[in-house]
């Protein structure tokens, strides 16, 4: 019984029909990248983690977490350009440690992917009625929220509807899909840049301080919380196979996006602790209230425009990543094969975006997503360490092999990138680990049960 079978250093080959359509360049994915990271993060989460946890302080918190996730993305960059194909971390374990951890690496993904994208629609919901709101028009009670009986809400109906109309855009084709994005991103980034532009001239530094009224704790529990603004750039691998120059753009996509937001998120974090006391930041829409706590009305309903623009971009990339983890799972034969087929004319995966879209539009529009948020972060830091111990195993396993990005300094920077994403792990609570596990260990249960005897590797070796 070989569960640590390891699939060659090859690219996917196959049937046409099975193969997707190389579009995309480095800009491309850099839009991709700044298209998922920038949203609930800056436009929702910024006034809880300072409020709660770290107060003026959210600035080292976002520069903590930001600083794991420049080392975890060295590692991306290496394995991306390496192994261009589908399925981002899972791809990579396969290759690196066996099938086994790399099932598990992508169960632990569809975790992410889903529970981000369920979350992001809830806040988009919000956010959208919020506007609605402004023009006087209002929804019924009961298609307001998921299920709570206290607020006499049932169904989250613009969750829902979000979720099915990006899901149709996917289908259309990933060209389409990508200019798609890059126009919201222009809008959303116009907004960002609003706001500090604006918001610059109302800092108090009095606000600062104290600096840190929660400790160190608080910052580094802040930096663990936050750490689900930074998700995202993860996603930018999971289009390897229709990138047009992986070993090249890859790499750039990865790096570029991330660095472009960890400035944004460091100069948002910064005035917004600056002009608002950070005790009066725990509302759902802080860089909006920041600007009517200034009397600034007019620039603060834009700043909700940039917010659904956000939130839509963050939305389209957690369902393409989904959808092509599914995608490379399912050609391995651990999931229906039936889930990598692709259609002929849009070269798209069809069939499993539908499903995926369909799951995550019943759990927005009918689960409180409240306590889920947290295992995002601990299902992409889990991934974030396997990658980066992985590329200590690929360096010594195959040495010869071409990369088109060297992660510098290995083993030291991948095992500090491990440990920070480890520390960062131990800081979440014990309900989200309890989470965590409950979900591994269905997952364990699907493989034995079907991945197992299903495996293409397992076909191969009778």
């Amino acid at each position: 019984m070989d569960l640590f079978r390891k699939k060659p250093l090859v690219a996917p080959q196959g049937a046409n029909t099975d193969n997707l359509s190389k579009t995309l360049g480095a800009l491309d994915l850099t839009t991709l990248g700044v298209g998922a990271i920038i949203g609930t993060g800056i436009f929702v989460m910024t006034g809880v983690a300072a409020a709660e946890h770290a107060g003026p302080a959210l600035v080292l918190s976002f520069i903590i977490a930001g600083f794991a996730c420049v080392l975890s993305a060295l590692c991306y960059s290496e394995f991306a350009s390496s192994i261009p194909v589908s399925g981002s971390a899972y791809a990579y374990s396969y290759v690196a440690f066996g099938e086994l951890l790399a099932w598990i690496l992508g169960w632990d993904l569809v975790l992410e992917y889903g529970v981000a994208a369920a979350a992001v629609s809830s806040g988009w919901s919000g956010y959208f009625q919020g506007l609605l709101e402004g023009f006087g028009l209002h929804l019924p009670t009961v298609l307001t929220g998921a299920y709570n009986a206290d607020k006499g809400t049932i169904v989250n109906l613009p969750a829902i509807v979000i979720i099915l109309l990006i899901s149709y855009l996917l289908t259309r084709g990933v060209k389409e899909t990508a200019r798609f994005n890059a126009i919201m991103v222009v809008i959303k980034l116009s907004v960002v840049l609003l706001f500090i532009f604006t918001g610059i001239f109302y800092v108090k530094p009095e606000n600062w301080t104290p600096f840190m009224p929660f400790g160190f704790h608080g910052v580094v529990n802040g930096a663990a919380t936050v750490f689900f603004a930074y998700i995202g750039f993860d996603a930018i691998s999971t289009a390897a196979e229709e990138v047009k120059r992986p070993q090249r753009d890859l790499p750039i996509g990865i790096i570029s996006s991330l660095a472009i937001c960890t400035v944004l998120y460091i100069a948002v974090s910064l005035i917004l602790t600056g002009i608002v006391p950070y005790q009066n930041l725990n509302v759902s829409d802080p860089v909006s209230f920041a600007l009517r706590f200034v009397d600034q009305n007019m620039i603060a309903g834009l700043i909700s425009v940039g917010a659904i623009a956000g939130m839509t971009t963050v939305l389209l990339v957690m369902l393409f990543g989904q959808t092509r983890l599914l995608f490379a799972i399912s050609r391995d034969g651990l999931l229906p094969r039936s889930l990598s087929k692709v259609n002929a004319k849009t070269h798209t995966p069809v069939r499993s975006t539908w499903m995926v879209g369909g799951i995550v539009a019943v759990l927005t529009g009918f689960v409180p997503l409240d306590r889920l948020v947290n295992l995002t972060s601990i299902g992409t830091l889990f991934a974030f360490l396997i990658v980066s111990l992985g590329i200590i195993s690929l360096r010594a396993s195959n040495p010869e092999l071409k990369r088109g990005f060297k992660v510098p300094w290995v083993p030291f920077i991948p095992l500090l990138s491990a440990a920070a994403c480890g520390y960062l792990m131990y800081n979440l609570g014990s309900e989200t680990w309890i989470g965590f596990m409950i979900w591994l260990a269905v997952g364990l249960v699907i493989y034995a049960l079907y991945g197992y005897r299903n495996s293409k590797l397992n076909n191969n070796s009778k």
